[in-house]
């Protein structure tokens, strides 16, 4: 009996030793959660057995339980490496079609060849989808995909309204013989000039400048004309009425426009506190059209139909901070946006601490892409280990809940972070030079045990 007592001790001090040296081991391995040796005695007695005098048979190891504390948090230059604060995993599947899910602490992920969100044994992240305003659509684990991020933000959009807002100066003189005499290229037949950037409807981007010529203060007060240009080609106003260009009152065309007879401007007037009170031609209020830019100035096979629409967001009935002033200040542009897209590539990932992730793209605009899955357990230490610094979930951990990190006991999520093994060297080493001790110590009572029985068998 005392020989099976000692090879029992013997056994377990060798577990010990061999879960210390595991610990050991992945002190560097990312998301990794030490281990702990449990035992328990061995005691065996029949019915009429004496309780007092029985001896136990030894020690059992009862469980290897891992312990999963947080580790430290270790920050890095990738934003997708990944670090859970708190509860929670990440949820991978092998492939994008698999169903078979996996957990891990170890945020280590990038981008295959297809641009899917993995980790470094090719196990997809998967993400809940998400709305347009970012919130989240569903958090069912079986609602779950494969995170893809698209290296394009999709198909170009043409410009079809452009917003200004600015201050043109009251104290500006007349131009003599202007704007009947306006010129692009001659900055002597205009007041001030600004630009922007649109495009048409294969994402290619054109210069549009609008020119701002001061009327006759006799004929004329408190008006300005307003002209315009791409890429330096001259384009008409437009009569929405008429849908053709048409002469504005007192001076509305100039010579050597593109429309018969000159170019077509627009005419903003302005009451005498420098309210913007109307305009002509006049889209109800909502702005002015050009003509369209024709296969002249879009000589690239981009639909030459394309109009733009230049919107002063005119309030005829009181002041309104949107719309053009003119006041006795400098000339000012203080608003000048427009609604078209290039083809966008991707510049940036963001992940927020709610799991949300968000692109970024050369067009200047950003899409939410995916929320990131969580995942916690009621028993975390009864996940079965599958390697990789992976769990699966079992009949002991309880059914995987999927919840939205940075709410609930969901942990938060960290981007470009990384969360270390959970492992004390310190403490580590002491236990090793413990279970060394105790296996020594069962060793010498297992050699006792066999003099003691050389002694007996010597007796004669």
């Amino acid at each position: 009996m005392s020989f099976n007592i000692a090879l029992s001790g013997l056994n377990a001090a060798q577990k010990d030793l061999d879960v210390t040296s595991n610990n050991i081991a992945n002190v560097n391995t990312t998301g990794f959660k030490q281990s702990r040796t449990e035992f328990v005695d061995v005691y065996a007695s029949s019915l009429l057995a004496s309780g007092k005098t029985k001896v136990g048979d030894g020690v059992l190891t009862a469980d290897v339980a891992q312990q999963f504390s947080q580790g430290s948090i270790q920050f890095t230059s990738n934003a997708l490496d990944l670090a859970i604060t708190g509860n929670g995993f990440f949820a991978t599947v092998p492939n994008i079609k698999s169903l078979e899910v996996s957990y891990t602490r170890a945020g280590q992920f990038k981008l295959d060849n297809s641009n899917f969100v993995v980790n470094s044994q090719g196990g997809h992240l998967l993400g809940f989808p998400v709305n347009p305003d970012g919130t989240s659509s569903s958090v069912s684990l079986s609602t779950a995909k494969p995170i893809l991020v698209p290296t394009a933000s999709g198909a170009p959009q043409k410009t079809s309204e452009v917003t200004m807002r600015m201050n043109l100066p009251a104290g500006d003189g007349f131009i003599s013989n202007a704007p009947g005499n306006f010129d692009p290229s001659d900055p002597l037949t205009y007041n001030h000039s600004t630009s922007s950037t649109i495009f048409d409807s294969l994402g290619q981007s054109h210069i549009m400048t609008y020119y701002f010529v001061k009327d006759d203060p006799v004929s004329a007060p408190n008006q300005w004309m307003v002209f315009a240009t791409v890429d330096g080609k001259k384009i008409d106003m437009v009569d929405p009425a008429s849908d053709n260009p048409t002469a504005n009152p007192t001076g509305g065309t100039v010579s050597g426009g593109l429309s018969p007879g000159g170019i077509v401007g627009a005419r903003l007037s302005f009451n005498s506190a420098g309210d913007f009170i109307s305009q002509v031609p006049d889209l109800a209020n909502g702005g002015i059209i050009t003509q369209p830019l024709g296969a002249t100035i879009l000589s690239n096979g981009a639909d030459p139909t394309q109009a733009v629409k230049v919107n002063f967001n005119l309030d005829p009935l009181k002041p309104n901070a949107n719309e053009p002033t003119q006041f006795a200040s400098n000339f000012e542009v203080t608003a000048l946006k427009q609604d078209g897209l290039a083809v966008g590539r991707l510049t940036g990932i963001d992940i927020g601490k709610d799991g949300l992730l968000r692109a970024t793209f050369s067009n200047g605009t950003s899409q939410p892409l995916s929320r990131i899955a969580v995942v916690n357990f009621a028993n975390q230490q009864g996940l079965t280990q599958i390697g990789s610094t992976s769990w699966k979930e079992s009949i002991d951990s309880g059914a995987a809940l999927a919840g939205e990190a940075n709410t609930g006991t969901f942990g938060t999520i960290n981007s470009s972070a990384l969360e270390q093994a959970n492992v004390n060297l310190t403490s580590e080493l002491i236990n090793l030079i413990s279970a060394q001790r105790n296996f020594q110590a069962n060793s010498r009572a297992l050699e006792v045990d066999n003099q003691l029985n050389q002694t007996i068998l010597q007796i004669r």
